[in-house]
């Protein structure tokens, strides 16, 4: 079986994160899978929302926006705010990537803090959802780092770095991390979101016009948690960079 691209089926497309791409946010990331690209940025404010207050709850809040750019993709995509609203897709994944998120930050060690992660698609070719909580757990690593470094956290308050691949059929064999010429033509298509320990926060699967078998699901699943595991070393050794040059 051939891909498109001519990757193997369990290789994913080169990755990249460009650290400290938004001067003024308190972690930023450019992250590159293949030639989708997504700036991920994290604000801080120091306050939460009234909802927790009203309720009591301890610890602070994390939430994350996400939105194409008007040039991302082939033919001009309207602003949202040109339309009035948020359309059904954006709002679908900027809630994956705050569930996603919300699942590895401590958010009682993180304080009476509102944690804000912006993902902007620079250029959409597949995949943009999974690059976007693969970037934002890096910046938001980045960001937690540096309240430590201000003295404002005594500890990073992230139990785990987390990372997200897609998977699919593509032909009658199972591949993962999908460019936008193999999404529109698998008869799966299937998103998952996993912990540097291997567990999943999140499984999206759904058959396109087509059903698949168990051990399709089988297949799908061990590329894609090998997958994310290799998504996780590459945002370490980024981490890591970013040590050595400060």
């Amino acid at each position: 079986m051939s891909r498109p691209d001519g990757r193997a089926f369990d290789q994913i497309r080169p990755v990249s994160f460009q650290i400290g791409v938004a001067p003024h946010a308190t972690g930023s990331v450019l992250v590159a899978m293949g030639n989708t690209r997504v700036i991920c940025a994290v604000m801080i404010d120091e306050g939460v929302p009234r909802w927790i207050r009203e309720q009591g709850v301890a610890g602070g809040w994390l939430t994350a926006e996400y939105s194409m750019l008007p040039y991302s993709t082939q033919t001009r995509k309207p602003r949202d705010i040109a339309k009035g609203k948020l359309d059904g897709r954006s709002s679908e994944i900027q809630r994956l990537i705050g569930r996603s998120l919300r699942a590895v930050v401590d958010l009682e060690k993180l304080g009476p803090r509102t944690m804000w992660v912006d993902c902007d698609v620079l250029q959409a070719d597949g995949g943009t959802r999974t690059a976007a909580i693969t970037g934002a757990s890096l910046a938001v690593a980045i960001a937690c780092r540096q309240l430590v470094e201000e003295k404002k956290l005594a500890a990073v308050p992230i139990r785990n770095l987390v990372a997200a691949v897609s998977a699919g059929v593509f032909d009658g064999t199972a591949v993962v991390d999908l460019n936008y010429e193999e999404d529109k033509a698998v008869t799966v298509d299937f998103n998952m979101v996993a912990t540097e320990t291997g567990e999943f926060v999140e499984l999206q699967g759904s058959g396109e016009e087509a059903t698949f078998s168990q051990e399709q699901l089988a297949e799908m699943l061990t590329l894609g948690r090998k997958s994310i595991g290799d998504l996780i070393s590459a945002q370490r050794d980024a981490l890591a960079r970013a040590e050595r040059m400060q």
